[in-house]
C-alpha cells in the first residue's frame, strides 16, 4: 500500500477536527458491491453513484486498500513487528493501526485506546514521519475524525477523548510517568538509547486488558532487535521495497534498487531482511560486496567441489556443492553455488555431474570423511568419466577455512555473481562455526574448491581441455 496517503489534511488546527464523525457503513458489504461491480466493469459507475460522504469514508478504510502484511494479524500478541524496506510502506502501516486503537469500533465492540505513546529517533522525527508525514497521522484520518495536532505539547487529541504523546529515544527519561494503553515505535533501529527508551516504554504499558504496541522499522543487527525477534508474544510482517513498487517514483527503483538489489546493503534496506555479521567472523559483508563481479574472464582451470551430508534426511545438513576457477594470473573465482537439501545421494551426485558439465569443469574434488569410498562410486555411476579426487579432512574446519579467508584478504579472489546463501555462512563463519550450531556445508565446499586451486598442486599452470 502506498506511502502518500489519501486524502491529504488541511490545516492540523481546523475546526473540523472538533466535529463528530458520521456513522460508518458496513465495510464488508460496500467493499463485496465495489468488488461485483468490478467484475461487471461497473467499478467506475458504481463509484461514481457513491455519495461524497461515503465516497471520502471509502478513501479512508484502511482494510480496503492494505496489503496483508499491512494489518495486524489476528491472536494474542504484545508486540507486532512491522519490518520492511525503505519505501514498503511501513509508515503508513502504523499511523492506520494508531488510528484504529484510537478510535476503537463500537459496532464491533472494540473500544478506543485512551493513552498512546508515539516514540521514535528524535522528537523531530515523530513530527515530521509520524505525525505530519505523507503517511501519517494527521493524513490518514478523514476530516471530521482528524485529531487536533499541538506542537508546543507534543501531543494529539481525537474528538473522542483519545490522546498521543510524542516521545524521543534521546530522551528515556521522557518516559517515566506518563502511562499507556498502546504504542507505536518507529525506526527502533536507529534508536539511539535503544534498550533504556524500550524498558521505560514498557513499564509505562500498564492501561487496558491487554497493552499492545507496534513497531515499525528497517531492520539492523542490533540487541534490541534480535531480542524482540526471538521474544514470546511477537508477531511479525515483512514486506520488502518492491511490495509498494506501484506507489514508488520509477527513477527510485532504477537507480537505488537496480545498484542495491542483492548486496548486504540492498538485502537490509530494500527487501528488510536482518543481516547478522559476527565481529569474529572470517569474512566481512563489506569485503564480498567489494569483490563481486559481472561476468568472468577465460580461466585456466575449473573444479566443482562436494561436501556431501551424512545423511538424506530432510533435516539432515545440507550438500555443499560449488565451482570455482582459475585465471591465467592465478585469480580465483567462485563461479555457482547449485548445493541442495536433504537430498538422496543420487540426486546430489546428479546435481554435481549437471555442474561439471554446465562449467566445463576440469575435475571433482569430493571430501570423502562422511561417505568414504561411496561418495567416488555414487558419483561414478552418474557418469563414469567424471574424473574424481577424494579428499580427506584432518584439520578443523577453522583452520582449513583460515588459509582460503587470507586469499580474499589478498585480494585474490573474486564472486562472479551474487551467492546469498553462501555468503551468509561466510559472514557467519567464526572460530566455534556458525551460530546456532549449524554445519557450514556450502563453505566448506568452497575451501576445497578454492584450495584445490589455489593452495594446492592444482595451482600450477595446466591447458584446459577445449
Amino acid at each position: 500500500m502506498p506511502e502518500t496517503a489519501a486524502p491529504g489534511p488541511p490545516d492540523a488546527s481546523s475546526p473540523s477536527a472538533a466535529t463528530v464523525p458520521p456513522p460508518r457503513p458496513c465495510a464488508a458489504n460496500l467493499r463485496a458491491a465495489l468488488k461485483r461491480s468490478a467484475r461487471t466493469g461497473r467499478l467506475t459507475a458504481a463509484l461514481d453513484e457513491l455519495d461524497p460522504a461515503l465516497a471520502e469514508w471509502l478513501l479512508t478504510d484502511w482494510p480496503t486498500f492494505a496489503r496483508p502484511d499491512q494489518l495486524p494479524p489476528e491472536g494474542d500478541w504484545t508486540v507486532w513487528l512491522v519490518l520492511g524496506g525503505r519505501g514498503a510502506g511501513k509508515t503508513r502501516t502504523g499511523a492506520e493501526w494508531v488510528r484504529a486503537q484510537a478510535l476503537g469500533d463500537p459496532a464491533g465492540g472494540i473500544a478506543a485506546a485512551g493513552r498512546i505513546a508515539l516514540v521514535g529517533e528524535t522528537y523531530s522525527d515523530v513530527r515530521d514521519v509520524m505525525v505530519e508525514g505523507v503517511s501519517g497521522l494527521l493524513a490518514v484520518h478523514a476530516a471530521a475524525e482528524r485529531p487536533l495536532w499541538q506542537p508546543s505539547r507534543r501531543r494529539l487529541e481525537w474528538p473522542n477523548g483519545a490522546v498521543a504523546q510524542v516521545f524521543s529515544s534521546e530522551d528515556p527519561e521522557g518516559l517515566r510517568g506518563p502511562q499507556f494503553d498502546v504504542a507505536w515505535a518507529d525506526e527502533l533501529a536507529k534508536w539511539r538509547h535503544a534498550e533504556a527508551t524500550w524498558d521505560m516504554l514498557q513499564f509505562g504499558l500498564r492501561l487496558g486488558r491487554r497493552p499492545r504496541q507496534a513497531v515499525t522499522t528497517t531492520p539492523r543487527a542490533v540487541p534490541l532487535l534480535r531480542r524482540l525477534l526471538a521474544a514470546e508474544g511477537t508477531v511479525i510482517s515483512r514486506a520488502p521495497t518492491l511490495a509498494n513498487a506501484r506507489f514508488l517514483a520509477p527513477a527510485f527503483l532504477t537507480a537505488v534498487v537496480g545498484r542495491y538489489a542483492g548486496t548486504r546493503l540492498g538485502r537490509q534496506e530494500l527487501d528488510g531482511e536482518l543481516i547478522e555479521e559476527r565481529a569474529d567472523a572470517l569474512w566481512s559483508r563489506a569485503q564480498l560486496d567489494a569483490i563481486r563481479i559481472e561476468g568472468r574472464p577465460e580461466l585456466r582451470r575449473i573444479v566443482v567441489a562436494v561436501d556431501p551430508p551424512a545423511s538424506s534426511h530432510r533435516r539432515s545438513d545440507a550438500c555443499g556443492i560449488i565451482a570455482a576457477g582459475i585465471d591465467a594470473a592465478g585469480i580465483g573465482f567462485v563461479l555457482a553455488d547449485a548445493s541442495l537439501r536433504a537430498a538422496r545421494p543420487e540426486v546430489w551426485a546428479r546435481r554435481v555431474v549437471e555442474l561439471f558439465h554446465a562449467e566445463e569443469a576440469d575435475l571433482v574434488v569430493a571430501e570423502v570423511n562422511q561417505g568414504g569410498d561411496m561418495v567416488a562410486a555414487v558419483l561414478r555411476e552418474v557418469d563414469g568419466a567424471v574424473p574424481v579426487r577424494a579428499v580427506r579432512a584432518s584439520r578443523g574446519k577453522w583452520l582449513r577455512a583460515e588459509p582460503v579467508a587470507a586469499l580474499y584478504a589478498q585480494g585474490r579472489v573474486r564472486h562472479a555473481g551474487l551467492f546469498r546463501e553462501l555468503e551468509d555462512e561466510m559472514a557467519d563463519f567464526g572460530i566455534d562455526g556458525l551460530s546456532g550450531g549449524r554445519s557450514p556445508d556450502r563453505l566448506d565446499a568452497l575451501v576445497w574448491a578454492l584450495g584445490t586451486l589455489m593452495l594446492g598442486p592444482e595451482r600450477q599452470p595446466r591447458v584446459r581441455r577445449t
